[in-house]
């Protein structure tokens, strides 16, 4: 959870990543007035949804297949959003329905653009 990063300001770094089912992400809060969030509708059916405390770390275990995305909530308006594929990316197509805002509509729709590469 960054101010600025390599791809700007008010960023995770990096905002997408591809694990296998079981795998642990650890958000760091690097900078602080950060806080990392699951967007409801973003995860495959079933998946438990987080939610980290502001300028606090948050280890999640993903343990189902699909894809998930995360938010920070007082920047999201700044695109401060993230996307984690975790093995088969078997919710995509719900996970793009979700509606977004601003920023955070532009940077989903590019990190969408990464699936399956």
């Amino acid at each position: 959870m960054l101010n600025k990063g390599a791809e700007g300001v008010m960023v995770f770094e990096p905002s997408f990543l591809q694990i296998a089912p079981g795998d642990t992400v650890h958000f760091l809060a690097t900078d602080k007035g950060h806080n990392v969030l699951s967007v409801e509708g973003m995860g495959p059916d079933g998946a438990p949804a987080f939610q980290g405390k502001m300028n606090q770390d948050v280890t999640v275990t993903f343990d189902q297949a699909g894809v998930y995305g995360f938010e920070c909530k007082p920047h999201y308006g700044m695109g401060m959003v993230g996307l984690i594929v975790v093995g088969d990316p078997v919710n995509l197509a719900q996970a793009e329905a979700v509606p977004h805002k601003g920023k955070a509509k532009q940077r989903f729709q590019a990190l969408f653009g990464k699936v399956g590469q």
